[in-house]
């Protein structure tokens, strides 16, 4: 590694990125985990792409289905190995919540001079666990509050009311995907949100990177 590149590295401060997936045992149903596992291979490859500047882009992925756990510990997108999500169980959300939470306020793990988070929360159901007060405190949190917030429920049977209390903004839009391919879609633009913010001379400022329409797919 040349001294230019070793400084570049030194200097570049974490953009963290945290999705917290729904892997209950519907997502097992017309493929959306498998759509699901390709649209963030996908977006991991291209945040491992991106040159480190300013920002470096790091990912964790919270699961919950069953129960939840850290699937992928958050880390330098270039250093993720993938493992592929199955899917089972319950929808364990508030659990989901307090795992995220915990390891955005966790400043050995987030260090105080990373960039403001992004947290993505896709989700095909209902929680079947108490969600309001884990939700409640991460929206509180000192750092956690001010995560941009992404949301997707897939499918016709996705809690619309649970992810628009999430984003918490009336302005904000929960995009459905109605097909698994949809969801491809929306991780793109997740994607090209992030990778604006990692590329800007303020990375602290959201990109203004319009949604998709994700009932007009076309040859996206």
């Amino acid at each position: 590694m040349s001294k230019i590149k070793e400084f570049t590295v030194a200097t570049s401060r974490p953009l963290p990125v945290i999705l917290l997936a729904d892997i209950s045992g519907s997502m097992g149903s017309d493929g959306k985990i498998n759509a699901l596992n390709t649209a963030v291979q996908e977006m991991l490859s291209a945040f491992a792409e991106e040159d480190t500047g300013r920002a470096e882009i790091h990912v964790a992925i919270v699961t919950f289905g069953g129960s939840a756990s850290l699937h992928i510990p958050l880390q330098p997108a270039r250093q993720v190995r993938w493992t592929p999500m199955q899917a089972n169980g319950g929808t364990p959300l508030g659990a989901a919540l307090n795992l995220v939470t915990d390891l955005i306020e966790d400043r050995e793990k987030v260090p105080s001079r990373a960039y403001r988070p992004s947290i993505v929360l896709v989700s095909d159901g209902m929680p079947t666990d108490e969600w309001r007060e884990p939700l409640a405190r991460l929206l509180s949190a000192e750092r956690a509050k001010k995560a941009q917030r992404f949301a997707l429920g897939i499918g016709a049977d996705a809690d619309h009311n649970v992810l628009q209390e999430f984003l918490a903004d009336p302005e904000a839009r929960v995009l459905q995907a109605h097909e698994a391919r949809e969801i491809r879609k929306f991780f793109r633009w997740v994607t090209m949100s992030v990778t604006s913010r990692s590329r800007s001379l303020q990375p602290n400022q959201v990109a203004n990177v319009p949604p998709p329409d994700l009932d007009d797919y076309g040859s996206f």
